[in-house]
């Protein structure tokens, strides 16, 4: 399932027969030979917009996540390695930004500094790092105590080393399980922006305000709405499966 998006989101100007927001037709023209999914409030083809936003919101989703990280995890190994001053001062202020719902936060900060993509990957990556410091520390501060990190100190190992060569591999299939299910939360967070206004502007194409474009046909029972929706629930059902069986094997749990 995880192949068929990625392909369709990196080929997405050629499978798609129409232009990302070219008009086409007169709005909500049921599916036809012409327009298979049939069109939008705009009259823009729902199967272009569809494909394409496999590519926007995948390749945001997934540029916000890495960054997410690189913030998070980064943080949350320097926390476990110093501890101390460093972990408290960090972890409070980790405190103060949880302590605030992310979605209420997100549409704040949104509403301040606009909702061009580069803002809307910021803001989002911002907010989910904290979730990425908390594991990283959790799990990096119990690989700092062992034994091999104290060798590694008593060897005259900078904190560099230790973080990179000693505690992050040990870690790493913890974070790497982490990273897809931070990925679902993300992609479902950019899609809610999206369908409440904030996410992803049009006319770039994208899953979460195609649902809101198209919701009235809900009403006349016509299931076009329900395709980006089902979108993104097959994509987040994807993921956590190879999420579930990376777990299953890089804890051993499978032997």
């Amino acid at each position: 399932m995880i192949t068929l998006y990625v392909l369709t989101a990196l080929l997405a100007p050629h499978l798609a027969p129409y232009g990302e927001a070219e008009i086409v037709g007169t709005q909500f023209e049921p599916w036809s030979a012409r327009f298979w999914l049939g069109t939008d409030n705009l009259g823009r083809d729902m199967f272009t917009r569809l494909v394409f936003g496999a590519r926007n919101t995948i390749g945001i989703a997934l540029m916000t996540t890495i960054f997410a990280f690189s913030i998070g995890a980064s943080a949350g190994l320097t926390a476990a390695t110093f501890g101390g001053w460093t972990d408290q001062i960090l972890s409070r202020l980790i405190d103060v930004l949880m302590s605030i719902p992310q979605l209420i936060f997100a549409l704040l900060l949104l509403s301040i500094f606009g909702t061009s993509i580069p803002t809307l990957i910021i803001v989002i990556a911002v907010l989910d790092s904290t979730s990425v410091f908390r594991l990283t520390r959790a799990v990096g501060v119990n690989a700092a105590a062992s034994d091999y990190v104290e060798v590694a100190r008593l060897r005259g190992e900078g904190p560099i080393w230790i973080m990179t060569r000693e505690i992050l591999p040990n870690i790493a299939p913890t974070l790497i399980a982490e990273f897809g299910l931070r990925f679902c939360f993300v992609f479902l967070l950019i899609s809610g922006l999206s369908f409440l206004g904030l996410g992803i502007q049009p006319p770039t194409a994208d899953w979460g305000s195609m649902v809101r474009d198209t919701a009235t046909l809900i009403v006349y029972g016509d299931v076009t709405p329900l395709l980006p929706a089902g979108a993104i629930a097959l994509l987040a059902v994807g993921i956590n499966m190879v999420v579930d069986w990376f777990l299953h094997s890089a804890s051993g749990l499978k032997d």
